[in-house]
């Protein structure tokens, strides 16, 4: 029997510390979610560590309260115990486990700090699990640039066919707008992670409390200096800045959406979805539909991450600082809506179908060649620019007239048209400038895409600075990750294991 209650209370200890065997021996605590009572349970023990040994505690009364705050913490950790999110309601199980003298620990506290404390803690872990999501969409988006390098396919401006483009070109754009994301994220990451506690309610307190100690076991960077702006301004602010960061991911996740969209509108799409799988559904009235279910859901949710974003922004308009309206929060925090979009977006570019050919056929099917024969005219020939734009121009409507793709429109047929272009010019040569063969390659939607000069086009050497660009970039965003995660880790293994030894 004795030997029972002794494990039931190692047992009991390691929950409530997240410690197994000596001091030091860090172990995640899967029963406790990491909510409002756990991290003021980790706010509260870091207050009796720092307060016994700076003296404004006894040792005895150090280790008492060690005790009682270990006991309320393994209780709410039971299945179905009660745990209280709010500092006011979190007390009185403090007191019921030590008696009043507890409240000790309380002098120079106040739950505006504390739990502006909790809500950056907790915007903290979200913070990561979005850098986790942005990294994993930029990783998909250069391995499938990177499978995609020689697929030729027509962009849209206006909705409407513009140029011939390499995949892995349009697919790495996206892969620097999730990157910019992500660097917002890690400078956001540089002015949230300062400790507000000590602050008490606006202008400090008289108890010589350590805060840079208590910011050290919490993992912060350093401190939110200035009291009043460490509890009242800065907690109102944060969310807007948040819900600035997650505006960008959602734009940029219904932007790439709404592309692929545009192809399920055509009898023969050159990008689509693998069919089943949570990817797409059949139409319960119409059998040929394959309707792209998981496009229409993480386009919703964007949809969605938008407004929560717009609803923080009014939340803080017109209240003075401090009210509790726009405070962050884990409740209304966007950040976890954000990382719910990129698992979306992540499923979809893990799904996509690309069919190379009918790309080019589509390409080959329209005009997209149409400025390249301006600039090859004004550029190998002398043609000023605007005279072969409407040259271009006049070859489309004659094509479009009569039914002609550009493989179809002959030579002949374009030094006709050229000839009534400069017929009346008296500077213009009259001759059609171009060679059958050159007239040829200006049409050629791959020999357009291999001959661009400009940096950051989508011929292959740039291509390829491209893809190492952004490998590099992604894995540094990757190693930030694992460093400020591991940092964090370290700093609660440390308050754990010194609180462990106060028991």
């Amino acid at each position: 029997m004795l030997l029972r209650k002794s494990f039931l209370a190692l047992l009991a200890c390691t929950l409530l510390t997240g410690v197994v065997g000596g001091a030091g021996e860090a172990a995640p605590t899967a029963a406790a979610p990491r909510d409002n009572f756990y991290w003021l349970g980790q706010i509260n023990k870091a207050t009796d560590i720092i307060n016994t040994d700076e003296g404004l505690l006894t040792k005895e009364e150090g280790r008492a309260f060690a005790q009682a705050i270990a006991k309320v913490l393994a209780d709410g950790s039971r299945p179905g115990a009660d745990r209280p999110s709010n500092v006011i309601l979190f007390e009185p199980y403090l007191i019921q486990a030590a008696g009043p003298q507890i409240t000790k620990i309380h002098a120079g506290r106040s739950s505006q700090d504390m739990l502006t404390t909790v809500g950056i803690l907790e915007q903290r872990e979200h913070l990561l699990a979005l850098a986790d999501g942005l990294n994993r969409v930029q990783a998909d988006l250069i391995a499938l640039a990177e499978a995609n390098r020689e697929t030729i396919i027509p962009n849209y401006t206006n909705g409407v066919a513009a140029q011939p483009n390499s995949l892995a070109h349009y697919l790495l754009a996206y892969a620097d707008a999730y990157s910019r994301d992500m660097q917002r994220l890690r400078q956001y990451y540089k002015r949230l992670n300062r400790s507000p506690m000590g602050a008490t309610v606006l202008n400090g307190t008289g108890w010589p409390l350590n805060r840079d100690r208590m910011a050290h076991y919490l993992g912060f960077d350093g401190l939110a200096y200035n009291t009043y702006d460490a509890g009242q301004v800065f907690p109102q602010e944060a969310p807007i800045e948040s819900g600035g960061i997650t505006n960008c991911i959602a734009i940029h996740t219904t932007g790439f959406i709404e592309e692929i969209m545009q192809q399920y509108a055509q009898p023969r799409p050159w990008i689509l979805l693998k069919e089943g799988g949570g990817n797409t559904y059949v139409s319960s009235a119409m059998p040929q539909k394959r309707n792209p279910g998981i496009l229409n859901r993480c386009r919703t949710d964007a949809s969605t991450l938008l407004g929560l974003s717009v609803e923080a922004a009014f939340r803080s308009h017109n209240i003075p600082a401090g009210m509790a309206d726009g405070r962050l929060n884990g409740r209304n925090d966007v950040f976890p809506r954000a990382t719910k979009v990129l698992a979306g977006l992540d499923q979809i570019l893990n799904n996509l179908v690309i069919d190379p050919d009918r790309a080019l056929e589509e390409l080959n099917l329209d005009w997209t060649c149409s400025q390249e024969i301006a600039d090859r005219l004004m550029k190998n020939h002398g043609i000023p620019f605007r005279t072969g734009h409407h040259f271009a121009s006049e070859i489309v409507s004659y094509a479009r007239a009569h039914n002609i793709t550009p493989k179809e429109f002959t030579y002949d047929q374009a030094r006709q048209v050229y000839a009534r272009v400069v017929a009346n010019d008296p500077v213009l040569p009259q001759a059609f400038p171009m060679t059958a063969e050159e007239w040829d390659s200006a049409k050629d939607p791959r020999a357009i895409v291999r001959n661009r000069a400009v940096k950051g086009g989508p011929q292959p050497a740039e291509l390829d600075k491209m893809l190492r660009m952004a490998k590099e970039t992604v894995a540094d965003h990757e190693a930030w990750t694992r460093q400020t995660r591991k940092k964090l880790e370290d700093a609660e293994a440390r308050l754990n294991a010194d609180f462990q030894a106060k028991l």
